[in-house]
């Protein structure tokens, strides 16, 4: 039995190479007999019908396969910022990660991204720069580039001579440190950093044998002090059993914890149209078996495990069981979404943000007759992307998601297709805004009629501090309002302010119960799920609500003779941004800017700049905004502020159109 296990991801902006060095990866471990091509729609991990048309992953896809007695789960990721919520699930089951980078287009917007995110997640990560075939490259500038622009401690561990006739040799920075010596003795440098008696023989010029370098290699990586580097190209398979023979000596083997309670974490949803909804499970302690019955914490219900499955190249295998420490897939868990905890939390399992949807777009069946089969299929999409936040809107027969761009529109409307066979619409994408409250003041509610219900609120409503989101805090003795009733107001505060006056969610409110009645014969828990929103509602209007805009941080670099039209540019979208640095031709200009002015901007840029340009966005918050520079939108659905038909809706007598 193989008890050497390795999670890792291989992440990359979009067209670095990911999948195509996964499908190596399988080769030279013996899992496949032929290499399977991108471009050709036969890589293994791309196998919805989208991704082979496109040659870009769209989902995270996981295979296994053994290599010097360690078992690897691999995931390949989607390299697109549309699908980072994709990337998002993954890195909560990571030991470690390979961050690939073209040596063509060297450090882009979304590296910045996913490299910021490995390393507030501390998941250990190798580099490799790919593409090294490709007419143009300068590796000296890309070494200097991943150094400087991402705040490295690299170890360099190869070198490339490149020959005339376009050849080139990946040399082994041990083998040749006396080709390389200024190389080689800037990575002792590096390390040394992090352990004094290896500087204190460095600097009494003691010898450093190799075997000592690499174990402390290991050890640092694990510890994500430093960063190993490597190259290669992956179209050619020119140093991918060098990346993997890193793999198994520089990056941590999982962490075994057979003896422990169960905790696992289900890190993707997928549909079969035999075995129906299969999670894609890590286990950090314990172990999961099929036909058990397992705790899920995040809902705090019990299900059963139908069968346990692990993926292997091209087929589903049965397994018994999966252990400490492994990836496998479970059917049986009809509840199951994305995130959710199996047993107990376990301190292990990392999460982090990439990028959050800042867009809301409405989808239609282009025949009417699809109604209902859309709104199901994209339920069951909903629970297998987790930041689509699907909302039904039964009483305007609306179907709204949150997405993050164009590329993740295409995508939905192309499986939507493929998948449920249903033609659909999308609007255009419109900006997500919030709402904040203007002023302090007062809700009120009297809740009595029609009888048995009896529910009497007032809330105390003000603004909170920015990026606060919501603060309750209940005033009202229960001798007033009993426990029960304090508990399902409170769990209902979040589902009443999803909309505000403006139509939009509000955050960064304080809302204080201050006084409340309830009545001993007519008082049931669903008066007070009733009232909540209408007494909301009541003190949003007396407040009255400010506008709230998504904030980008941007840093743009390109030549110097495009800073006149792109700070012309920014400053029509309402940017505010600092004096530019200037180097070597170029400059560096740094600032904020709304989401709504500059979502598509890297387009221009590149137009502006003949490519040359670079732009990143950082999600920085939400700051006020104008109502005539926003947008306000009609309330969906039923308003608590008309009572009588909020009543009858929460009553289930108000009849809709559905």
């Amino acid at each position: 039995m193989i008890n050497k296990i390795k999670n890792i991801a291989i992440l990359a902006h979009v067209d670095a190479g990911k999948t195509t060095i996964t499908e190596n990866f399988l080769y030279l471990s013996g899992a496949k007999r032929s290499l399977g091509n991108v471009d050709k729609g036969s890589a293994t991990t791309d196998s919805l019908e989208i991704e082979k048309l496109r040659g870009i992953s769209v989902r995270s896809a996981s295979v296994s396969f053994i290599f010097e007695n360690t078992l690897i789960n691999l995931i390949d990721t989607p390299g697109h910022v549309d699908f980072s919520s994709e990337v998002e699930s993954v890195f909560s089951i990571l030991d470690s990660a390979i961050l690939v980078i073209s040596a063509i287009e060297g450090v882009q917007a979304h590296t910045y991204s996913l490299w910021n995110a490995l390393k507030s997640a501390k998941i250990p990560t190798l580099i490799f720069i790919n593409k090294i075939d490709r007419e143009g490259v300068d590796l000296s500038f890309m070494q200097e580039e991943i150094i400087n622009e991402l705040n490295i401690k690299a170890f360099i561990l190869q070198q490339v001579d490149f020959k005339s006739n376009n050849e080139f040799y990946i040399l082994d920075i041990f083998k040749y440190k006396d080709k390389f010596p200024d190389i080689f003795e800037q990575n002792i440098e590096t390390i040394a950093e992090f352990n004094d008696k290896l500087l204190n023989d460095y600097l009494n010029s003691i010898p450093i044998f190799d075997e000592r370098l690499k174990t402390l290699i290991f050890e640092n990586t694990t510890q994500n002090n430093i960063t190993p580097v490597l190259f290669g190209s992956a179209k050619n398979s020119i140093g991918i059993n060098e990346l993997l023979s890193a793999i198994n000596q520089y990056i941590p083997f999982a962490n075994i914890e057979e003896n422990n309670e169960l905790s696992a974490i289900i890190f993707k949803i997928e549909y079969d149209k035999k075995l129906g909804k299969l999670a894609h499970v890590r286990v950090f302690s314990g172990k999961l078996q099929s036909r058990q019955i397992v705790f899920n914490f995040s809902q705090n219900n019990e299900e059963k495990i139908s069968q346990i499955k692990k993926q292997y190249i091209n087929k589903l295998e049965d397994i018994n069981e999966i252990l400490s420490g492994d990836i496998g897939i479970v059917s049986g868990l009809s509840n199951a979404k994305v995130g959710d905890i199996l047993g107990k939390p376990n301190d292990k399992i990392k999460s982090t943000s990439l990028n959050i949807a800042l867009l809301t777009v409405q989808v239609k069946a282009v025949n009417e007759h699809d109604y209902a089969s859309l709104g199901a299929a994209l339920e069951e999409l909903n629970f297998e992307y987790n930041q689509l936040n699907f909302n039904w809107l039964k009483s305007e027969k609306e179907f709204h998601l949150k997405v993050m761009g164009a590329v993740q529109i295409e995508i939905l409307q192309a499986i939507l297709k493929e998948r449920f066979n249903i033609e659909t619409e999308f609007s255009e994408p419109t900006v997500i805004y919030k709402e904040t409250p203007a002023k302090t003041n007062e809700g009120f509610v009297r809740y009595w009629m029609p009888k048995p219900c009896w529910a009497i609120l007032k809330f105390k409503i003000e603004a909170g501090e920015r990026n606060s989101g919501i603060v309750y805090q209940s005033k009202v003795s229960v001798n007033d309002i009993q426990k029960k009733y304090q508990n399902e107001i409170e769990k209902t505060i979040p589902k009443a302010l999803q909309q505000g006056i403006k139509g939009w969610e509000l955050t960064d409110i304080k809302i204080t119960l201050i006084e409340g009645e309830d009545h001993v014969m007519h008082s049931n828990p669903g008066d007070f799920v009733v009232a909540t929103p209408m007494a909301i509602m009541n003190g949003l209007t007396n407040c009255g609500t400010t506008l709230l805009e998504p904030i980008f941080e941007f840093e743009i670099s390109a030549d110097e003779e495009f800073l006149g039209k792109i700070a012309s540019d920014l400053t029509n979208m309402r940017a505010e941004f600092a004096n530019p640095e200037f180097e070597n031709g170029k400059f560096r200009l740094k600032g904020k800017i709304p989401a709504s002015t500059s979502i598509n901007y890297s387009i221009k840029l590149s137009s502006i700049t003949g490519g040359k340009g670079k732009i990143r966005f950082n999600f920085s918050g939400y700051k006020e905004c104008s109502d005539e520079l926003g947008e306000i939108r009609a309330y969906k659905g039923i308003n608590p502020l008309d009572q009588s038909k909020w009543i009858l809706h929460a009553r289930g007598a108000y009849k809709t159109n559905e």
